[in-house]
């Protein structure tokens, strides 16, 4: 799946504050390799249904015994590995002798002293890894077999089931310092780094895991066809306390999703969260949704938060030009796309935004490959586009008691009649404001 770098900001899956970011709601990570891994699956789609379950499968496997992972790893232990190859060393003794061993310890002090201790922790490590093996006793995707099958295989080793046997309390000799020193300083390095690259993408698989369950998201059916479609029941946005939950269902006959409303009335919000699930079900991750079946899509382009550029003297809606130029160059490949505009033409006057709406509008819908979600100010191009059968109309109702706005966030059939802003104007006390200058 293409996607660029607008739209994994405009549908929040990252963001300048990180807290505000999808990223950061889903970072459950314990390890700071493990945290950029997961930064990285959030970056890179992916292009197969077969790769797509095979990532549903780990975490499935992995919410199973989440609550079980080995507490023995720990970011602490993964920082001191990495130091221990970071930080200069003097050459250990040639033999492992009691003698010589003694006389290391002895006069070179601070360096068996930092040895002694980042053994202990390899040691913790290398059981926290032999334990995971042992929880996924049977892989159930191609992913966690590879990680298990090259643990396993690594860890096969004399010096490392020596120090597989060693307890807590029995404390390491000097000997077994320097003989164990040696050997994973010298002969295991290589491996030792590969074995933590492979628990930070557990750890990072953990936390979709995790996230999965304790946000009750469900995992998407993806279906092979040529035509493109998404029915989603009850999606919501995932970053929302008490979110509405909206069902949508678009496919070929009804790929042109209008949608009006008034501002703050959930238009944004439910073009977010529709192409954020979208993305995190080709992640191979669970969405915000009691059920999902969708087909694969080529890409995902946004239209959302479009901003001027005041030092190419590019102004707002020349900006909003090339965004939709770019977009209809890229989806004439006749490949499946998604496709999210929000308030359309915000950049000029009203006039001109109608029949710069309505010219798009037409073009667009005129489309098969691609499933298109746009929302308007400008209510009154829809009666224009009634006559188009694959345009399917939907609003989010606005209700006034006593001078103040009811946000339902249901979306409904049809189009919205809402005229809001000199009400908003009203309440926040403008008017009164400048009645009195």
């Amino acid at each position: 799946m293409l996607i660029d770098k607008t739209t994994l900001y405009d549908i929040s899956v990252f963001h300048q504050d990180e807290e505000q970011s999808v990223f950061h709601y889903l970072n459950f990570t314990k390890t700071n390799g493990g945290r950029e891994y997961l930064r990285f699956l959030l970056r890179h789609p992916l292009d197969s249904i077969h790769a797509i379950n095979d990532v549903q499968n780990t975490i499935k496997q992995l919410e199973t015994i989440k609550h079980v992972w080995p507490i023995t790893i720990t970011n602490g232990t993964i920082m001191v590995i990495e130091k221990f190859y970071d930080t200069p060393l003097d050459s250990f003794p040639l033999s492992n002798s009691i003698l010589e061993s003694w006389y290391f310890k002895l006069l070179n002090n601070s360096d068996y002293s930092l040895t002694k201790y980042s053994l202990e922790h390899f040691i913790s490590f290398f059981k926290g890894l032999k334990e995971i093996t042992q929880l996924i006793a049977k892989p159930k995707s191609i992913l966690l077999q590879t990680f298990v099958s090259r643990i396993e295989m690594i860890l096969n080793n004399g010096y490392i089931d020596e120090m597989l046997n060693w307890h807590k309390e029995k404390k390491l000799s000097p000997s077994n310092v320097v003989l164990f020193g040696k050997y994973i300083r010298h002969k295991f390095d290589q491996k030792a780094l590969e074995l933590v690259e492979i628990y930070n993408k557990l750890d990072a698989y953990v936390s979709c895991a995790i996230a999965s369950k304790k946000f009750e998201f469900t995992f998407p059916e993806f279906q092979e066809t040529n035509a493109p479609f998404i029915y989603a029941d009850d999606l919501f946005h995932l970053q929302l306390q008490q979110p509405v939950a909206y069902s949508i269902h678009l496919n070929k006959e009804k790929n042109f999703l209008f949608l009006t409303g008034a501002n703050m009335g959930g238009k944004s919000t439910f073009i977010k969260a529709l192409g954020l699930s979208v993305y995190l079900a080709h992640l191979g991750m669970a969405v915000p949704a009691k059920k999902m079946q969708l087909c694969l899509f080529d890409g995902i382009l946004s239209n959302i938060q479009v901003v001027d550029n005041i030092t190419k003297g590019e102004s707002f809606f020349f900006n909003e030009v090339q965004r939709i130029k770019n977009t209809v160059e890229k989806i004439g490949d006749g490949k499946k796309w998604l496709i999210l505009i929000d308030e359309l033409f915000k950049g000029t006057n009203q006039q001109d935004a109608i029949k710069c709406s309505i010219a798009v509008i037409e073009g667009l819908r005129k489309m098969n490959n691609g499933i298109f979600i746009l929302s308007t100010h400008l209510y009154e191009i829809g009666d224009a586009l009634k006559k188009y059968e694959n345009i399917l109309f939907r609003y989010f109702e606005t209700n006034i008691k006593d001078d103040q706005l009811q946000f339902s966030y249901l979306l409904k059939e049809g189009i919205s009649q809402d005229r809001l802003g000199y009400l908003i104007l009203k309440r926040e006390g403008v008017v009164d404001m400048l009645q009195k200058l």
